[in-house]
This record gives structure tokens, C-alpha cells and sequence, in this order.
């Protein structure tokens, strides 16, 4: 391999360390600001200040596109923003009841939803090795459920893994209507527009369940912003570059890095340390998980 094309391959590998490092700090940044906000109200800040930084660029060097997008688009784009607030609402609250480690392994089942979810709609191909890693996935999620209530980390463990799985459901359906919209609709103005309907959302929900969404100590607004400014925007913006310079199958198994980056900042600064029975069954789903993308490798992510 010569050098220029080693250099180039050096900065979307980068891009993916980077990306893997950003997300998985979410779950720390929510665990931080859950000791005064709602987690309404964390999901609804970290969408509505993601949207707030994207806005301005979007409209000044997109602008052509905002106006050309149909009203069918609308509502696919209202049904994508749905989709995304209720997977920040219900993975965000998962945290308060199950560890980081189960939360994070277990919302990050949703290429497995994906998959079965386009089988169910579209048809597409369904195969042995995607049967099989569903099924791993799933052995570990029964393990990890099983872990939890041995734990006692809260009273309601399984209502907390039940909340990471409806979480991975949720983006799953996020995925599958971006797929639809992302091959007329440019990365920038897409994430804008959907990030901005999940956050009109979940503030009227939050609103509508008067959930406070100010009032909290400076140090809370702090971890609102970097759970905003680090997860949603640099580590999604990093995996998005990387799709433009490696193999989509590389870059999804790679972004698996996540549940493994969490759970050892939950054990650095939260002192969650996983049991041997949790290590096996995140294992599990992160086995199935790559053997499911291994065999969708013709299959483009969009983000």
C-alpha cells in the first residue's frame, strides 16, 4: 500500500475512533444531568440545542433544498422525528432504572431490528446468519436482563432493559424511513429537519407533562450541552463522514466500539463494573450483531 493512500485511510479511521469516543460519553453526560432534569427533558435539550447549531449552517448552505422538499417528505420527515423521540425518551429513562452497560448493549441491538424490520415491509432477503445473530442478540439480552435483577442495581431493572430494547425499536424505524429519505435529501438539511421535529415533540410532551426544562444548577446545563455538542453532533457527524471513505459493514461494526467505550467510563466514573455474566451476554449481542452485518455488506447505512 503506498503512503498517500495509508494517509488516507489514517483520517476516516480517526474519524471512527473519534465518533466511537463521542458516543460514548452519552451515557455518562445523561447519568450526570439526571441528578436534577428529567430525562424528558435531557432528551428534549440535547435534540433542541443539536438543531440550534445545525439550523444556521443548514439554511445558509442548503437553503435550495429546504424549499424543493415535498409534503409527502414532511411527513416522512415528522414520522422519522417521532421515531427518534421516542428512542431518546425511552433509552435516556432506561437509564435511571438498569446499568449503562445493559442500557448501551442493548439499544444497540437496532441493526437487527433494521434488518427484520425490512424483511417484514420490504422483503428484503432474511438469512441464516442474520436468523442466527438475532438469535445470539437476543440469548444475551435474556442474559443481561437475568444479570440485572441478581444486581439490584434499582427496583425495576427489567422496566429499565425493557426501555433500551423499545429504544433500539424506535431508532430502528428512524433508520429504516432516513434509508427512504436520504437518497433525495442531502446529510445536513435531513438531520436538521428530523432533529428539529423530535425536538418540537418531546417539548410538548414535556410541556404537556409539565416536566421542568429549566430551573437546574449551571453544572446540569453544562452536561446538557456537551451531551448535545460530543454524542449528537461530533460522534454522528464523525460516523457519517467515514461512510463516504470506507465500506459501510467496516464503519457499522466498528461503531459496536460503543457498548464496550461505555461501559468502561461507567466503571471509571459512575462504579458500575459489570459482573462476568453481563461481560458474556454483551458479547453475545455484540457477536451477533457483526455476524448480522457481516452478511448485509452490500448495505449502505444512512445517517
Amino acid at each position: 500500500m503506498s503512503g498517500d493512500k495509508r494517509s488516507r485511510l489514517w483520517a476516516p479511521r480517526l474519524a471512527l475512533l473519534t465518533g466511537i469516543a463521542a458516543v460514548s460519553m452519552g451515557s455518562i453526560f445523561v447519568r450526570f444531568a439526571q441528578a436534577e432534569a428529567s430525562s424528558l427533558a435531557i432528551a428534549a435539550w440535547r435534540l433542541s440545542l443539536a438543531t440550534l447549531f445545525l439550523l444556521p449552517v443548514s439554511w445558509l448552505r442548503h437553503r435550495s433544498q429546504w424549499r424543493s422538499v415535498r409534503g409527502r417528505d414532511w411527513a416522512w420527515i415528522a414520522a422519522a422525528g417521532a421515531c427518534l423521540a421516542v428512542h431518546f425518551a425511552t433509552w435516556i429513562t432506561s437509564l435511571e432504572y438498569t446499568s449503562v452497560a445493559s442500557s448501551v448493549a442493548l439499544v444497540s441491538t437496532s441493526p437487527l431490528w433494521v434488518a427484520l424490520l425490512a424483511w417484514i415491509f420490504w422483503r428484503e432477503s432474511l438469512t441464516r446468519s442474520l436468523l442466527a445473530g438475532l438469535a445470539l442478540a437476543l440469548g444475551g439480552s435474556l442474559m443481561i436482563s437475568f444479570a440485572e435483577t441478581r444486581a439490584a442495581i434499582s427496583s425495576k431493572p427489567l422496566l429499565g432493559n425493557a426501555l433500551a430494547m423499545a429504544g433500539a425499536l424506535a431508532v430502528s424505524g428512524y433508520w429504516l424511513i432516513g434509508r427512504h429519505l436520504r437518497r433525495r435529501m442531502p446529510l445536513i438539511p435531513y438531520i436538521t429537519m428530523v432533529y428539529g421535529s423530535a425536538a418540537m415533540l418531546l417539548l410538548a410532551v414535556a410541556v404537556l407533562l409539565r416536566q421542568p426544562l429549566a430551573g437546574f444548577r449551571p453544572s446540569i446545563y453544562v452536561w446538557l450541552l456537551l451531551l448535545a455538542l460530543l454524542p449528537q453532533l461530533l460522534g454522528h457527524s464523525s460516523f457519517n463522514w467515514a461512510l463516504g471513505h470506507l465500506p459501510a459493514s467496516y464503519v457499522a461494526i466498528a461503531t459496536l466500539g460503543e457498548p464496550v467505550g461505555a461501559a468502561l467510563l461507567a466503571s471509571l466514573f459512575l462504579g458500575e463494573f459489570p459482573s462476568p455474566l453481563k461481560i458474556a451476554a454483551a458479547f453475545l449481542i455484540l457477536t451477533g450483531i457483526t455476524l448480522a452485518l457481516h452478511q448485509r455488506k452490500g448495505s449502505r447505512p444512512s445517517g
